[in-house]
């Protein structure tokens, strides 16, 4: 698998500021070095910038037409890199190579697409009696992403970016940092104009402070860990720039008395497993009624062992291992904290398969008997750890789906669509899903309270790029 030695700035490939650096890119699946990256510094940070600052005021006259075009053409090139991006990203995270081309990077095609369809955007005027609002894109915009979905990220970020005529800094993880640079191969050959696009690779801890703070910098979007994010603020603060971040979550999913339960405990595992349990709105506390609760909890455990965890480049397996031997001992704390404080291991926990034993797998874990005070359906865990907990009534259950830091997701079912929607309003989270119904890019994706602030995808998605100027008549 290919290595890349330098960042893409100001529309050419460059030695980094040391050349002595550098990150190697680990497979999960085996422990195995599958490339390595340039590692950044300052020195490229404020290289990056200036070109990207030096780029925007072109950039930002371009017709919403020309911008179309390119973003156009820049899908077609990721169709044509369509193997290689779904390569790097089942090799560099541990996601089903199946999922990985048809979630991971066909879907963010697709989503590149729509924004296309949006770059006339900006030009949209609200006229009112003596006062004329215009749309200006924000400038420069950092855009730091994380490991677990790296190019559905990047594209939540770059398209709209792309679409309002900003000019963007990326720095991806530095666990998974190569579709951002076969990204950069796609921007060069399409002709993008220098500058527009920039990519560095690098550690967060090392560089994301002076990303974040560099005066030169008018936007960040940030998705990653709330603690992370509480940082990303504190650095952009003195600067008063615009951030938008997706932070973390602890989505419950509430099953009425009168819902169907097999439909609804099927659809809730399936969306915890996915990814090995490794997305920040997976619906991690399922809220179950007393009076079905060990029917619901025989169920979860049936659907969660139906999974075949294993080689992700197999095209039969459904689970992967985690993104990093890291990662997995997190999860595994969090599994003995769970049975310290004494809920159930349903199905799961912390023994493998010893054919498993030289990659960061863990199996499908269902926790029973847990209460919402618990450590494990507090905080985030970040792997396929689902909790069950019992309710007695309605207005408990949405007590308890309230009853946390985070407001990223959420999920009902009930009878029908309108007694789901009556308890979705009720609950104080960004999205809900009803009665088995999936995130599609039109909706506009973020959180409440310690789950972020602004949106991501859709029209509403476009808003945090620009800044709203208002003209006045006599």
């Amino acid at each position: 698998m290919h290595s890349y030695q330098q960042f893409y700035i100001n529309g050419q490939w460059q030695t980094p500021a040391n050349e002595n650096q550098s990150i190697a890119v680990i497979n999960p699946a085996n422990g195995e070095q599958i490339a390595k990256t340039a590692s950044a510094d300052l020195a490229d940070v404020d290289s990056a910038i200036s070109a990207a600052k030096k780029a925007f005021p072109e950039w930002s006259r371009t017709s919403s037409q020309q911008r179309k075009q390119l973003i156009v053409s820049i899908a077609d090139e990721m169709q044509n890199r369509f193997e290689d991006l779904s390569q790097v990203i089942s090799r560099s995270m541990g996601c089903p190579i199946h999922q990985a081309r048809e979630v991971q990077v066909q879907a963010s095609i697709d989503a590149f697409r729509e924004f296309a369809d949006m770059t006339d955007y900006v030009d949209e005027a609200e006229q009112l009696e003596l006062v004329t609002h215009f749309k200006v894109p924000i400038g420069v915009c950092v855009l730091i992403n994380p490991w677990n979905y790296p190019l559905s990220q990047l594209v939540g970020k770059l398209g709209p970016a792309m679409a309002t005529g900003c000019t963007v800094v990326v720095k991806p993880s530095e666990q998974t940092p190569l579709q951002d640079f076969i990204m950069a191969e796609i921007f060069a050959k399409v002709g993008v104009p220098a500058g527009v696009f920039n990519v560095i690779s690098g550690y967060g801890h090392k560089i994301g402070h002076h990303l974040c703070a560099h005066a030169d910098v008018d936007m960040v979007s940030f998705t990653g860990s709330t603690a992370a994010g509480v940082k990303v603020a504190q650095a952009s603060a003195p600067t008063i720039k615009r951030v938008c971040q997706e932070l973390g979550g602890k989505s419950a999913m509430i099953i009425t008395e009168d819902a169907d339960l097999e439909t609804a405990v099927t659809f809730g595992v399936g969306d915890v497993m996915f990814n090995s349990g490794q997305t920040c709105s997976a619906l991690t506390r399922m809220l179950v009624p007393q009076s079905r609760y060990d029917e619901a909890v025989a169920l979860a455990k049936n659907v969660a062992e139906q999974n075949i965890v294993g080689d992700p480049l197999n095209e039969k397996t459904t689970m992967g291992p985690l993104s990093s031997l890291a990662q997995k001992q997190r999860v595994l704390d969090y599994i003995h904290t769970g049975i310290k404080e004494g809920a159930r291991i349903v199905t799961g926990g912390t023994e493998t398969s010893p054919s498993l034993q030289n990659g960061a797998y863990l199996m499908p874990t269902i926790f029973a008997d847990v209460s919402n005070e618990m450590t494990i359906a507090q905080q985030e865990i970040f792997g396929p750890v689902l909790c069950i907990i019992a309710y007695e009534n309605e207005q408990q259950a949405i007590e308890m789906a309230n009853d946390s830091i985070y407001g990223l997701a959420s999920a009902v079912f009930a009878k029908d669509n309108q007694s789901a929607i009556h308890i979705a309003r009720k609950i104080r989270a960004g999205q809900c899903y009803i009665q088995g119904g999936y995130f599609n890019t039109q909706g506009a994706f973020g959180g409440f309270k310690q789950s972020g602030n602004g949106r991501e995808w859709g029209r509403e998605g476009l808003r945090e790029y620009v800044e709203l100027q208002a003209v006045f008549s006599s």
